[in-house]
């Protein structure tokens, strides 16, 4: 079986119920997320193998997001129980023309404090395919960033595929390194990137007049680069988006159909869907990149329809709307 590990933080998701705003909120519901571990997720539901590395405290809150994600068949072999503290994050849902709000508790997480020496990364990819990670990892701690290098090198030197989502969150980035600093000489080893527009400029300085303009210029700069991937939203309100999936690689761009999502029940982890779908389908359909991109999309747009940061679904639903089915009559 095809393997996928993947590398990064998990939190606690405190969510108010319904459309309550933070201010009214009695209560709050318990989940756990994370952009890299929500991938390994949907590769798992898909039928892939994956493990997820990072780094929990020793503490209950650690062990119960570490059995969370093991519910949904991720593996944790190799992620170490250490420190005191799992990070947070606030979810308030938005309603029509009111957005989602997302509120941040992260400082001094146990997966911040990490180090680099408790993960051996040629025995933790011993029978993997592919190593994801995001911009995210990087930007939480200089630690943080050498771990990611020292898997991003280990992993190309077994030869397995490497992808990441660019992810840059501006505020993350505190430390004293910069993104301009440090993410050209890891995205420089990968394969396949998530990565927007604006996301190019920030960090890499490429300006472009199109998603088209920025991948060519994005694979001319990194030799390793083969696939440049990203969604187009729509955002019409808050609870009505419409998604599309663009890919470019060397023989040009491909673009799917478009997704109209209404009602929006849950957009958190849409796009670690989409990736964890990819990966799948190009498996699924022997590297053809239209179909994988197709896939991925679907799958991304599924997410949405279900609550928590988790694509919680199977192949046939997928192929199910790729084939057309969009109507959502009762299945018995």
């Amino acid at each position: 079986m095809r393997k996928i590990v993947t590398f990064g933080e998990i939190m606690m998701r405190l969510a108010v119920p319904g459309h309550a705003r933070f201010v009214q909120a009695e209560q709050l519901e318990v989940t756990y997320g994370g952009g890299e571990a929500n991938v390994s997720v949907a590769a798992a539901q898909l039928g892939l193998a994956a493990e997820h590395v990072t780094c929990f405290p020793d503490n209950d809150l650690g062990k119960a997001a570490r059995g969370f994600y093991q519910k949904y068949g991720v593996g944790f072999e190799n992620t170490p129980l250490r420190g005191e503290r799992l990070g947070l994050y606030f979810l308030e849902v938005g309603a029509g023309m009111r957005p989602s709000r997302i509120v941040y508790d992260r400082f001094d997480s146990a997966f911040a404090n990490l180090e680099p020496a408790w993960f051996d990364w040629k025995k933790i990819f011993q029978g993997a395919h592919w190593f994801h990670w995001t911009g995210i990892t990087p930007a939480i701690s200089a630690n943080a960033a050498s771990a990611c290098q020292e898997a991003i090198v280990t992993a190309k030197e077994m030869g397995l595929r490497v992808s990441a989502d660019v992810n840059y969150r501006r505020n993350l980035w505190r430390y004293g390194n910069t993104a301009q600093e440090v993410m050209p000489a890891l995205v420089e080893l990968c394969d396949t990137l998530v990565c927007t527009q604006g996301d190019a400029e920030d960090i890499f300085g490429i300006k472009s007049s199109s998603f088209e303009d920025m991948a060519q210029q994005m694979l001319e700069r990194f030799s390793m680069l083969n696939t440049i991937l990203a969604t187009r939203r729509d955002t019409l309100s808050a609870n009505h988006n419409r998604l599309t999936g663009l890919a470019y690689t060397h023989e040009g761009l491909l673009e799917t159909p478009t997704y109209e999502i209404n009602p929006i029940v849950d957009r958190i982890g849409g796009g670690d869907a989409f990736i964890g779908a990819y990966v799948f389908g190009l498996h699924h359909f022997d590297e053809n990149q239209a179909q994988a991109l197709h896939f991925a999309t679907v799958a991304s747009a599924l997410k949405h329809l279900v609550p928590g940061d988790f694509f919680l679904g199977n192949v046939a639903e997928v192929e199910a709307v790729m084939a057309g089915e969009t109507s959502g009559r009762l299945l018995r």
